[in-house]
């Protein structure tokens, strides 16, 4: 039986003549999954693994990527939906983001326009994104992943989550980054904070895991968005964080409207401590954003 994987279609983003992340732009997925583009594998620049995708917790997890549990009532995440007072439950719900049309595709940068299919194949939301590569030093460099969502429909457009709907810290649901645990320990650290239970649902401006295993990585999301969006996180069953667009409440978005977003993330080779994590922190506040595609 063929892995679902080999049969997608793949843009590699190469730095110094190394590939550090492949992008699966046109995935061949299981409709439960909610099929979209995802970031996978993503490595540090000495090739260590930083990503997971489809692991078997949760198959619905893919790499990084932009995954929505409840888009005008699509499942755009994957997996069970949670219905309020009901507890998550399989439904027939699920959407699917369509690639479009490319703006730019090269080694660094890929822009393109997607669309987000219904289960009912009404086109709900279309989506700019732009995911873009770049050194920062001899261990890091940083993946810039921006998106702008429009409501297609001629109503306003409730982006939700499990929390907006009373599932108390489990309010997931924009970008988000599975990570694998590995060998070692993983620590999800903060600003002054360390712990992913102390972390879960705070706005704190960035987060960091880090892995010490035989080959220690750091990864570094910083929310770039002037919102910072409340962190959703995860350190126990599984790893993974995003910044979460409807922690407690919904998203409403008007026709032609909806959120718009920034998150960079830095990935270092090496188990970093706080001074260096602060310190490439600093990096990316004093450079200069990206051109625009």
């Amino acid at each position: 039986m063929h892995d679902p994987r080999t049969l997608a279609q793949t843009q590699p983003l190469i730095l110094g003549g190394r590939t550090v992340a492949a992008y699966i732009w046109r995935p061949h997925l299981p409709n439960t999954l909610s099929p979209r583009p995802y970031l996978h594998p993503v490595r540090t620049l000495n090739g260590t693994p930083v990503t997971e995708a489809m692991p078997p917790d949760h198959l619905h997890h893919l790499g990084a990527s932009l995954a929505i549990p409840d888009a005008g009532g699509a499942n755009f995440w994957g997996g069970r939906t949670y219905v309020r007072d009901q507890g998550s439950i399989p439904l027939p719900n699920h959407g699917i983001q369509r690639h479009h049309r490319w703006e730019t595709r090269t080694d660094t940068v890929l822009a393109h326009e997607l669309h987000w299919i219904g289960p009912d194949r009404t086109a709900l939301l279309r989506e700019r994104r732009r995911i873009a590569a770049r050194p920062l030093d001899h261990r890091a460099w940083a993946l810039d992943f921006r998106y702008t969502l429009h409501n297609l429909t001629t109503e306003p457009l409730h982006i939700s989550s499990p929390g907006a709907k009373g599932r108390t810290g489990a309010g997931y649901g924009g970008f988000f980054w599975r990570a694998p645990r590995g060998h070692g320990d993983t620590t999800v650290h903060g600003p002054g904070t360390t712990g992913a239970d102390h972390l879960n649902g705070t706005t704190t401006p960035w987060l960091a895991l880090r892995n010490n295993g035989p080959t220690p990585w750091t990864l570094i999301l910083i929310n770039q968005a002037p919102q910072h969006d409340p962190w959703f996180v995860r350190g126990d069953d599984y790893l993974g964080a995003g910044p979460a667009l409807a922690w407690t409440k919904p998203l409403t978005a008007a026709p032609g409207d909806g959120p718009q977003r920034r998150i960079i993330t830095v990935v270092a080779d090496g188990d970093l401590s706080p001074r260096a994590i602060e310190g490439l922190v600093e990096a990316i506040a004093a450079s200069p954003a990206p051109r625009e595609a």
